[in-house]
């Protein structure tokens, strides 16, 4: 897709990442399974694989696959230990990206040709 530019435009890389992690927080289980990993990080709890199947009781296929469109969007990260994989908030893709957001409200400027 192109982007025309215009005065007041938001920089590629940004609208790209709104892009990126509003996708991944399309979808009501995402934005639970995203929910329920930064909070149980910020009480410093690993969570893993199996800790989602078991709180949200979809199977592990459909876990997987929701938690592949957060980690691609830069919202988790995962680390493996042993078997299982962890998964954490960036917090720095987060805090940009709600930077950005916030940035959606700046009125534009008409292009002057």
């Amino acid at each position: 897709m192109r982007i025309r530019k215009f005065t007041g435009s938001l920089p590629a890389e940004e609208i790209q990442l709104i892009s990126q992690a509003s996708d991944a927080l399309a979808h009501p289980l995402r934005v639970e399974l995203f929910r329920f990993i930064y909070t149980e990080n910020r009480a410093r709890r690993s969570v893993c694989n199996k800790d989602l199947v078991e709180h949200f009781g979809y199977s592990q296929s459909t876990v997987s696959q929701h938690m592949k469109k957060l980690l691609v969007s830069g919202l988790v990260e995962s680390r493996n230990k042993e078997s299982y994989s962890y998964y954490y908030v960036n917090l720095g893709i987060l805090g940009k990206y709600l930077d950005c957001v916030k940035k959606l409200n700046a009125p534009l400027q008409p292009h002057e040709d």
